[in-house]
């Protein structure tokens, strides 16, 4: 049986096990609001965005996160003004500008291949790749995620299930949707060096959908989330690396083995529901008198 305790004698470990346990927490509590409002696409398409934005800075010299913090908020701001508008769904206004922003930063790869190699980590995760400072970003953007989602509540309660009636109750529909679209680059921005930018959709979308299959409350839904992320990313990591193995493709791996046990225990309790619906019927059927029926022709 391995050790679990010699892994926390390297610091780079211990940094990329904080850096999991934050970034899995914070991607499953956002995930919630977009799993529900069935936009799955705007975490893969603002990671794909965000990729554009650190080659940017990186052919450019300016700060990671300066880069690509500013290149995912612009990102953010155009997918919501593009998508209110009544021609053009959303699903599209993310494609043509993700897309445009990931195709970008290939080509930029293409053209200064010297520096390829760093950008694996970023398409793949690393826990190599995580630094105090990264800790540092990460802390104050799972602060004020937390942060918004407790004080912005009710707003993106009301938001979520029922937008259309939301502004008739004062609810500023536009800049709760500005709001979080923001948030939640933040968090890609904060996230990519753990999971990387192809896999922190899945990050994403796992745990709030597992939680949607075993709870019907929304607290309990948004709370249980968030708890299964920072879970999965932290035994993920851990498992990562005995296996030697991608730090987001393992945390990913088993938020998806989590679904899978989720998926079989949800359809069992709707069979055994089922099955109690149909018993009561079945007896009343049997308990019902005989009547006879005579021929009186």
């Amino acid at each position: 049986m391995p050790d679990l305790m010699e892994p926390l004698q390297y610091h780079f470990f211990v940094r990329g096990l904080l850096a999991a346990l934050m970034a899995g927490g914070i991607c499953g509590l956002l995930g919630v609001y977009i799993v529900l409002r069935r936009m799955s696409y705007i975490g893969h398409g603002l990671s794909h965005a965000v990729f554009g934005g650190a080659v940017v800075s990186y052919v450019i010299s300016v700060n990671f996160y300066i880069g690509a913090g500013l290149w995912g908020a612009l990102s953010a701001l155009l997918i919501n003004v593009t998508s209110r508008r009544r021609s053009i769904g959303a699903d599209a206004a993310i494609g043509i500008i993700t897309t445009a922003s990931f195709a970008l930063g290939v080509l930029l790869i293409s053209r200064y291949n010297t520096f390829t190699r760093s950008f694996d980590a970023a398409l793949f995760g690393s826990l190599l790749g995580v630094t105090d400072r990264d800790l540092l970003v990460l802390a104050g953007v799972t602060v004020a995620t937390i942060g918004f989602v407790f004080f912005g509540y009710k707003q993106l309660l009301f938001n979520t299930f029922d937008p259309e009636v939301a502004p008739s109750y004062g609810v500023r529909s536009g800049t709760i949707d500005t709001l979080f679209a923001l948030v939640l680059a933040a968090a890609i921005i904060a996230s990519m060096n753990i999971l990387g930018v192809t896999l922190i959709a899945a990050a994403i979308v796992i745990p709030p959908t597992v939680a949607r299959l075993v709870t019907d409350s929304f607290s309990r839904m948004l709370a249980l989330s968030g708890v299964l992320g920072a879970v999965n990313g932290f035994a993920g990591m851990y498992l990562s690396y005995y296996l030697d193995s991608s730090s987001g493709a393992t945390i990913v791996l088993l938020g998806t083995a989590t679904f899978a046990v989720a998926l079989l225990y949800a359809s069992a309790r709707e069979r055994r529901y089922a099955m109690r619906r149909r018993a009561p019927a079945a007896v009343a059927v049997q308990s019902e008198p005989k009547v006879a029926i005579y021929d009186y022709d």
